[in-house]
C-alpha cells in the first residue's frame, strides 16, 4: 500500500473481508474467521490498537504453526441449571463463546446469575468485547482469562502468571454500557509489544529483565525478563485469584503450564475463560435501573465528563478503519494471506 494511503479511510465491512480471508486460509473454519475478524476490526475502531489489527500477525502464526485447531467444533455441557460449561476442543474461546451465548443468556434470565467456564480456549483479543454485548442484552458481565507466564506476583522470584486481565459491563439506561477491560499487570503485553515496535521506553515499575533487574526497555522485558502486577500486593492478589478462578474452574492449564516451544510462531496462550452473568431485574432489593442512573448523575456532578466504556460506545458508529503505516502493513499481510 501506498505512502499517500496513510491516514486514508476503509470501509469496515471491507478490512473484515479481508481479515477473515486471511484467518480461513491460514486454518480457519467461516465461522471461526468472521468471528475473529469482527474482533480485531471492532478493537481497531475502538482505539484498542494493541489488541486490533495488531494481533492478526499473532492469529496467523499461531494457526500456521498447528498450535491452534482453527477448526475445531466447541462441545456445550450444562453442569447445573446456572453452570454451561464449553469444551473449546482447542480452538478459540470467542467462538466456544458463542457457542453458548444464548444457553447463558436464557440460564442467567431464569436463575437470575449464571456463570460460564470455558477449557482448551485460546485467547489473543481484548477482554471487553466478550462481555459488552451482555450490558446491550441488559444483564451485567463479569470475565476473566489467564494467560503464559510473563509476569511474577509480589514475593516471588520467577513469572508463573500472565496479564491476568478482567473485563466487566454492566446496562446503563438509556445510556452506553458502563465497560472495563484491564490487565493485572503493569499494562498488557500487547502494550509492551506495541511500544517495542515503535522504539519506545516504559515508565519506571512497568517490569524487570531476565535478570529480575527493573527495567524501562520494552525488549528486556519481551526477552526472558517479565511484567510487575499493578498496585503492587494488591493487583498481585487480583491476578492470582483470576489464575487460580480459570485454571481451577475451567480445567484449562495454569499460566505456567503453557509450552509451546514445539510450535514455533505460537502466540496465542492455550487456558480457559470464566464469565459470570448476572440478570439485575431479578433483584427485588434494589432497582437497577435507577440506581445506576443515579451513579453515573453523581459521576458527572463530581466532574466527571465520561465514564468506563463511553468513548468505545460512540466509536462503534464509525464504519471505516483509519490507514496508518502500521494498519497498512498489517493489511498488505493480510492481503497476502488471502491470495496464498
Amino acid at each position: 500500500m501506498a505512502d499517500s494511503a496513510f491516514n486514508m479511510e476503509m470501509p469496515y465491512d471491507q478490512v473484515v473481508e479481508l481479515v477473515a480471508e486471511a484467518l480461513r486460509r491460514a486454518g480457519c473454519s467461516p465461522s471461526t474467521s468472521l468471528i475473529l475478524a469482527k474482533n480485531c476490526v471492532g478493537a481497531e475502531i475502538a482505539g484498542s490498537e494493541s489488541h486490533g489489527l495488531f494481533r492478526l500477525e499473532g492469529y496467523l502464526a499461531t494457526l500456521r504453526s498447528g498450535w491452534v485447531d482453527g477448526m475445531a467444533q466447541p462441545k456445550v455441557s450444562i453442569l447445573s441449571p446456572a453452570h454451561i460449561h464449553v469444551d473449546a476442543a482447542n480452538g478459540f474461546a470467542q467462538t466456544a463463546l458463542a457457542a453458548a451465548r444464548d444457553a447463558l443468556i436464557a440460564r442467567t434470565r431464569a436463575c437470575g446469575i449464571a456463570i460460564l467456564t470455558i477449557g482448551g480456549s485460546h485467547h489473543l483479543a481484548a477482554l471487553w468485547p466478550d462481555v459488552a454485548p451482555f450490558a446491550e442484552e441488559g444483564l451485567i458481565a463479569i470475565s476473566m482469562v489467564n494467560s503464559f507466564a510473563c509476569a511474577i506476583p509480589v514475593g516471588a522470584k520467577s513469572a508463573i502468571l500472565g496479564t491476568n486481565p478482567l473485563a466487566f459491563a454492566a446496562p446503563v439506561p438509556d445510556g452506553a454500557p458502563f465497560v472495563f477491560d484491564f490487565a493485572t499487570t503493569s499494562m498488557s503485553n500487547g502494550d509492551v509489544r506495541v511500544a517495542a515496535r515503535e522504539g519506545r521506553r516504559l515508565q519506571p515499575g512497568c517490569g524487570v529483565d531476565r535478570h529480575g533487574s527493573p527495567t524501562t526497555d520494552p525488549n528486556e522485558i519481551l526477552d526472558g525478563g517479565a511484567l510487575l502486577p499493578f498496585g503492587g500486593h494488591k493487583g498481585s492478589a487480583i491476578s492470582l485469584m483470576i489464575e487460580l478462578l480459570v485454571a481451577g474452574l475451567t480445567g484449562g492449564k495454569f499460566s505456567s503450564e503453557v509450552d509451546w516451544s514445539q510450535h514455533p510462531g505460537a502466540a496465542t496462550p492455550h487456558t480457559g475463560q470464566v464469565i459470570i452473568a448476572i440478570d439485575p431485574s431479578v433483584d427485588g432489593a434494589g432497582d437497577w435501573n435507577s440506581r445506576c442512573s443515579q451513579f453515573i448523575e453523581m459521576l458527572r456532578h463530581a466532574g466527571m465528563d465520561t465514564y468506563p466504556g463511553l468513548r468505545r460506545w460512540r466509536s462503534r458508529k464509525r464504519e471505516s478503519v483509519r490507514v496508518t503505516a502500521d494498519v497498512a502493513r498489517l493489511l498488505s499481510l493480510a492481503s497476502q494471506g488471502a491470495h496464498d
